[in-house]
């Protein structure tokens, strides 16, 4: 196949790629539209926290969660998410389609965004990029006010049947890899919280707040069967508790990745609104995933609460997998820091 027709093979693959998971999005669509969903195997696809990710695979790649938060508990966190990207123009773009829906108790959130991602080379090393992302897309949250139950009947602030809105949203990242170390930054939730204070409603549906990221690693090579990946992830949203992941992994025989996330909150910096009393560990997280085919991978991971929780549920559970549309497995995988 010449340069030309693969080319154009690649531009067909991603707008099949891109009708596909708006078909799946529109489906979805019947559901009520909550802040940002949690996802423990972030770490194996980046395109979930930045933008500036997509196309780092150099390959169209399709990936799916599925979270059952605190599972047992009776309207507990329920998310599903669809992502897709590719790379482009000698891979030096990247494009991706991100789509978000998650549940709980009465609130619903649904979110789209198409992501763009421009990579520049830095030095005289391929493998070393900085690259550069913004996602745009819209939000639509929800309440359903007759799984609420309100202390005191005609409770104005209960709403009556389900109330939803839609908004614009746009989130913006920045990503450095090399083949031992990978940093970035990102931040979402960027114009909806702009739009929705200007808008006169009696809704009360919660407006996602803008969420920042920050994300560090580095890949040590053990021996030629074992590779050690040590990484942070620190989430803030100006308001809550700055959340701080601790992940530590290693890759076995190159095909197999296992490992586990400790997810504590942190006094970052003082926020007054906060009491100081608030307990800080938060979860211990079990993970693996692994190419099942050439082409498959397939992921799975157990959060344990370290909170009072733990005596209510039966932890929480999240079910990845991932497929590759043209090239399938190769080394860029293993031989890159990031995932």
């Amino acid at each position: 196949m010449d340069k030309h027709r693969y080319i154009g093979f690649k531009i067909k693959s991603v707008i099949k790629l891109f009708g596909f998971t708006l078909a799946c999005f529109f489906i979805s669509l019947t559901a009520k539209a909550q802040q940002d969903a949690q996802f423990s195997q972030y770490v194996f696809n980046g395109l979930y926290v930045n933008p500036a990710y997509a196309g780092y695979k150099e390959d169209i790649y399709l990936s799916a969660f599925y979270r059952s938060q605190w599972t047992g508990l009776q309207g507990a966190p329920q998310t599903f998410s669809l992502a897709g990207d590719a790379a482009l123009m000698d891979n030096k773009v990247g494009v991706g389609l991100l789509l978000s829906q998650d549940k709980i108790g009465a609130q619903s959130s649904l979110a789209a965004y198409a992501n763009y991602a421009y990579k520049l080379q830095i030095g005289s090393d391929e493998n070393s990029r900085l690259s550069f992302g913004i996602g745009a897309g819209f939000i639509q949250n929800g309440i359903d006010g007759s799984k609420l139950n309100a202390v005191q009947p005609g409770d104005i602030y209960v709403p009556v049947g389900s109330q939803s809105f839609i908004l614009p949203d746009a989130r913006l990242g920045a990503l450095y890899t090399n083949n031992d170390f990978f940093a970035g930054f990102s931040v979402d939730n960027l114009v909806a919280h702009l739009i929705k204070g200007t808008t006169a409603t009696t809704i009360s549906v919660p407006v996602p707040e803008p969420h920042y990221y920050l994300t560090a690693g580095a890949m040590f090579t053990l021996n030629d069967a074992v590779k050690f990946k040590p990484s942070f992830l620190i989430k803030d949203d100006l308001a809550g508790p700055t959340s701080l992941d601790l992940n530590a992994f290693f890759l076995l025989g190159e095909r197999i990745w296992v490992g586990s996330t400790y997810r504590s909150a942190i006094p970052l910096y003082n926020k007054s609104n906060l009491q100081n009393s608030l307990q800080k560990p938060n979860a211990v997280i079990g993970m693996i995933e692994f190419f099942a085919t050439e082409r498959l991978r397939i992921g799975y991971a157990f959060d344990y609460s370290l909170t009072p929780l733990s005596n209510y549920s039966y932890g929480s559970h999240e079910l990845s997998i991932g497929i590759y549309l043209s090239k399938g497995y190769h080394r860029i995988d293993y031989n890159r820091c990031y995932f």
